[in-house]
């Protein structure tokens, strides 16, 4: 009688201690990564903006190419028409601030008498305060003190994304220039037919869904700095070109631009307007907007092309912000999408 020897199954500690080293494996490799890119953002930053950028704006000189325009002359003139937009949407945001840092002093004393409307809720609160034997005195000895010790640091820290600008414009001319090239290298690189195919379906993923988010957003943005410009217009808003442009360009940066922007109508509207419910009127008409556009037209364009989830969004702003600071909070969605398309065509989901 011969016995059957079953094969043998390994053990469930030993399967647990593999997978606990495989996942630790990639947790300090992620760690080592962030490490090395926060440390070097000088030099990363604007070396993955011009790469995301170029690759949003590779397809338009891929259509040149077909009009017998020569790929560097195309990455010239895009690179120039993209500097150019940038220095004007700088000069019509920095004419109207300029104008309004002039007028300090006099807008000061005009918001002092906008904000007497709370001194009846002041009045009331210190009552309050009296009545359960709380000093004032006290709780505003505990509250910080306004200071401007986060200025030289702010300025420190956006001074190396100003003068790596002419660095970022060189990249992303060299970039497009030679992005075939570099496309056509990374193919070759795998030696398999398999991999070669699947690393030219994603670089043409990649390509292709970062220059319909480009063009989606910028129209969606184009739109929304129309709108505020229309409400600031009709509320009596001063620079509503200004403000139009700002709106459209803070809202490149999901979540924080939209807030960033109702601060911005509320000093705004609050020290122009006659009164204080006035002032609040840009504010809210711009809240309105940005709600339709947040919660029905863009998830409708976007996120039924791109498939963009709410709290990935979210976790991918938040880190990236962290890590790069304004610029790295608007190639937060970008990144977020070559994320997704590298994981849709590495691990795609068997079930559908």
């Amino acid at each position: 009688m011969t016995s059957v020897v079953e094969p043998e199954e390994p053990s469930p500690s030993r399967f647990d201690h593999e997978q606990i080293a495989a996942w630790s494996t990639l947790v300090l490799a992620t760690i080592a990564v962030g490490f090395v890119l926060y440390a070097a953002r000088v030099l990363f930053l604007p070396i993955v903006a011009a790469f995301v950028i170029g690759a949003m704006l590779s397809p338009v000189a891929t259509q040149l190419e077909k009009y017998h325009v020569p790929r560097l002359l195309s990455a010239l003139l895009i690179v120039a028409v993209t500097a150019g937009l940038i220095a004007l949407v700088i000069a019509l945001i920095s004419s109207p601030l300029a104008e309004w840092t002039s007028r300090l002093p006099e807008l000061g004393s005009r918001l002092r008498d906008k904000l007497q409307v709370f001194d009846g809720w002041l009045a009331w609160w210190r009552d309050v305060q009296s009545t359960l034997g709380i000093d004032p005195k006290s709780v505003a000895s505990l509250l910080p003190l306004t200071n401007l010790d986060w200025l030289p640091t702010t300025i420190a820290f956006l001074s190396p994304t100003v003068t790596e600008f002419p660095f970022f414009l060189v990249v992303l001319l060299l970039f497009i220039a030679s992005w075939p090239d570099l496309r056509r290298g990374l193919v070759m690189t795998f030696t398999g037919r398999d991999s070669r195919l699947l690393t030219l379906k994603i670089l043409n993923d990649i390509e292709a869904s970062l220059a319909d988010y480009l063009r989606t957003v910028t129209l969606i943005n184009l739109c929304l700095g129309v709108a505020v410009a229309l409400i600031c217009v009709l509320t009596g808003t001063p620079g509503p070109i200004g403000l139009g442009v700002l709106a459209a360009t803070f809202n490149f940066i999901p979540i924080i631009g939209p807030i960033a922007m109702v601060a911005v109508l509320l000093a705004v509207g609050i020290v122009a307007a006659p009164t204080f419910g006035v002032g609040l009127l840009a504010a809210s008409g711009f809240m309105i907007v940005v709600a339709i556009e947040g919660q029905f037209i863009t998830p409708h364009i976007i996120g039924r092309r791109l498939s963009l989830n709410g709290l990935a969004v979210l976790l991918s702003l938040a880190f990236w912000t962290w890590l790069w600071g304004p610029m790295g909070a608007f190639l937060s969605s970008p990144l977020l999408i070559v994320g997704l398309t590298l994981k849709e065509r590495l691990l795609p989901d068997e079930a559908s």
